[in-house]
């Protein structure tokens, strides 16, 4: 009888763990296109770009190994790390407005003596631009600036503020840069204002209450318990933009009136790897540029970690 038992328990186990091992099975088969279309278009490019930043190669024909020449003559480029340093302005302009109007915005939309309906509603109308492809703002603003027929300038001219046009887009000095941050911080404000928005709302309204019986004022609560809170996520939204901010390339490259001349202030590192890659056909060095980049933010969002880890300690 306890043999006969025994039997059925293992018959049992093996149905088990045969149904179990068709599940798997199943889920592999369910998982695999996935994983294909992962390594094909994601991980293959990587592998293949670095291959590519060690040898000398026009996008076609021969490929030859030049092993580091191209990291060396990177590092001393004038043309890229101006290209870098137009990049870290323009970026630098947009999350001054975009970390700003998002952190204002949601002081006021959390503050109790402002408290308004219809929240969503606004929530929504916020992020309207990120959902706006990026080609028709360029090409709202690009028409907007416009130096000879465009509304901002017929505007601040019928107010008599200027009394000639103004070229904004003309790649020459900060004001092409500035025109262009404030439209990206327009277009991404919406995303930081929503994390933020989230970040505060997930903070025990027990410390606000505590701290209003202990007789601390609105600035107090502010900057004693909101922000120190909100520092992570604030800086996520920070270490995301730096990512973002510096791989620029659509709004410079759609809203220039330069056509992307080289050393002009609206001419971006990735701009710079485009023109390297596609115009002059270096496709290797623009391999290798990228990788630099890479670099240098995987050296800034290292060094934003830190930071915040030590003001944490």
């Amino acid at each position: 009888m306890a043999a006969s038992t025994d039997k059925k328990a293992q018959r049992s186990k093996t149905k088990n763990g045969n149904f179990l091992a068709r599940q798997n099975y199943h889920g592999i088969l369910f998982c695999l296109p996935f994983v294909i279309v992962f390594l094909i278009f994601n991980v293959y490019p990587v592998f293949r770009t670095l291959q590519m930043s060690f040898m000398n190669y026009k996008g076609f024909g021969k490929e030859t190994f030049i092993w580091f020449d191209n990291y060396k003559r990177a590092f001393g480029d004038k043309l890229f790390w101006g290209a870098f340093l137009n990049t870290l302005k323009i970026w630098g302009v947009n999350i001054v407005l975009q970390l700003g109007l998002a952190l204002l915005l949601t002081i006021i939309f959390n503050d109790m003596k402002y408290r308004m309906k219809g929240l969503g509603i606004f929530r929504a109308l916020f992020y309207l631009p990120n959902l706006i492809a990026c080609t028709s703002v360029a090409f709202l603003f690009k028409t907007l600036m416009d130096w000879q027929y465009g509304t901002m300038n017929q505007i601040l001219m019928g107010a008599g503020i200027i009394s000639s046009p103004v070229n904004w887009l003309n790649g020459e000095g900060l004001t092409a840069q500035m025109v262009v941050g404030v439209v990206g911080a327009w277009m991404w404000f919406g995303n930081s204002f929503i994390m933020l928005m989230a970040g505060v709302q997930g903070i025990d309204h027990s410390f606000f209450e505590a701290a209003t019986i202990d007789g601390a004022g609105r600035w107090q609560i502010f900057g004693k318990i909101t922000m120190p809170l909100l520092r992570p996520i604030m800086l996520y939204v920070a270490v995301t933009s730096l990512i973002g901010g510096l791989q620029l390339f659509d709004l410079p490259y759609l809203m220039s009136g330069t056509k992307g001349t080289p050393g002009r202030s609206l001419f971006t590192a990735v701009f710079y790897f485009y023109d390297m890659a596609f115009n002059k056909n270096q496709m290797g060095y623009a391999a290798a540029l990228a990788f630099v980049l890479f670099l240098i933010i995987a050296v800034f969002c290292a060094l934003a970690f830190k930071l915040m880890n030590r003001k944490e300690d």
